[in-house]
């Protein structure tokens, strides 16, 4: 096994290349950063991935005519290239992204990932991260990796062979890791409220953040519950070590946290290193509507940016400005509109933290619609569970009038009337 340094590794990339960059806590900054270095080399290279963390440095403006950023999920070290011309965003569910890199619609030259040591038989890990990286291995006509010996390795879909990697760069240190900030009083009130209709020996997806904490934190008394997520967290944690997490009734994979992504502290990635019970998986796998609804009881729970009161779900922008992505929500919320006593539940605070209303008579002009009205199940504010599906859309309007923040409640309800006369 030969190392060579990120310099020499990225002179691989030419002009016009796509280069996908591994995602999330996995994101290997010191390749992309090596290959910013080459900026004044290249022209029209687009870097492609979903949301990533740490410095983009090839996302400055000042590198445009050099790189291109292409969003799959907008995160924010990337939002302003939107705005500045040097990025855009591709809407596209997360299911479906795999599938999009092997037709040639995303055709991936250049991968750079972030991998385990190769263990004995030369397998090295995709540790928290797995994603589309199977799927961009079949296209690139080169794969870099950065091997990293903090990487934990997980166990599922998550090997690549050391013979398959075209150059090795060798550079340890810790992944990205952050704690969730203590929830607000109204985000523990909306964990309350769903933990309320979440079921015994159900199976969860939800995302990170303090509303699916406060969520997890609520579900201490419940007994058999399984996980088929795209991504999970710290809260997880004590929920499988008090036995409450167990997989038993899962119709797949039983007995296995099933995701695609693992974001947050080192106990989480010091927890899920050669832990047998967590199974990482492709998003063509942990996201395909009809392997999430063999589990009965499957409960996704989502989030949402704004939402109208006919049940609209605006998710990855505000008004025109795209602040994240479509993500994974529509592939779970058809997963648990298939799945046996499944619920999909759509969960946001009624205003901002500046007191701006979520709970509007229409979207803001530009809004994407990720979830459509027909597709909503359950919205949940600090004020209450509004079940939308089978209502017509004047019981549908009420419904949604009585979770959203009293200061504007007679205000939503005449301006929605007022706007269908």
């Amino acid at each position: 096994m030969t190392f060579i340094t990120a310099k020499e590794a990225v002179k691989a990339v030419k002009s016009g290349d796509r280069v996908y960059v591994h995602a999330a806590s996995m994101t290997p900054t010191i390749l992309t950063d090596a290959l910013t270095d080459r900026a004044s080399e290249l022209k029209d290279v687009e870097m492609c991935h979903i949301h990533t963390y740490g410095e983009a440095k090839y996302a400055d403006v000042q590198y445009k005519d050099s790189f291109f950023v292409n969003s799959l999920f907008v995160g924010a070290n990337v939002r302003h290239t939107i705005k500045q011309g040097n990025g855009s965003y591709t809407p596209i569910f997360l299911g479906s992204m795999p599938k999009a890199i092997l037709n040639g619609d995303l055709k991936v030259d250049v991968l750079l990932i972030q991998v385990t040591e190769p263990d004995v038989h030369g397998y090295c890990s995709l540790g928290t991260s797995i994603e589309n990286i199977h799927a961009a291995t079949q296209t690139a006509r080169v794969i870099i990796a950065q091997v990293n010996k903090f990487v934990p390795r997980t166990f599922g879909d998550s090997y690549i062979h050391v013979s398959k990697i075209t150059h090795l760069v060798e550079h340890h240190s810790p992944l990205y890791a952050f704690s969730m900030p203590e929830a607000t009083t109204d985000e523990i009130t909306i964990g309350n409220y769903i933990a309320e209709l979440i079921e015994d020996k159900s199976c969860l997806q939800m995302g990170i953040g303090s509303i699916p904490n406060a969520v997890l934190a609520n579900l201490t008394n419940h007994k058999g519950l399984g996980i088929h997520t795209e991504m999970f967290s710290d809260g997880i944690i004590p929920l499988v070590k008090s036995g409450v997490i167990t997989g038993e009734h899962k119709g797949i994979l039983k007995g296995k946290i099933v995701s695609t992504f693992a974001d947050g502290s080192q106990d989480l990635y010091d927890f899920i290193n050669q832990n047998p019970i967590i199974e990482m998986k492709p998003t063509s796998f942990s996201n395909d509507p009809y392997k999430i609804a063999k589990n009965n009881r499957l409960i996704s729970i989502n989030s949402a940016i704004e939402v109208d009161v006919t049940g609209q779900v605006c998710a990855d922008s505000i008004g025109t400005n795209v602040f994240s992505g479509v993500g994974g929500q529509i592939d779970f919320i058809t997963g648990a509109s298939m799945s046996k006593g499944g619920k999909s539940i759509l969960a946001l605070t009624s205003t901002t933290n500046k007191g701006v209303n979520k709970i509007v008579p229409t979207l803001k002009i530009g809004a994407g619609v990720v979830t459509s009205r027909a597709h909503v199940d359950y919205i949940v504010t600090e004020f209450g569970v509004a079940k939308l599906s089978g209502k017509h859309i004047r019981d549908r309007v009420k419904a949604m009038v009585e979770i959203a923040h009293p200061d504007f409640r007679e205000e939503i309800d005449r301006e929605y009337f007022e706007a269908i006369k």
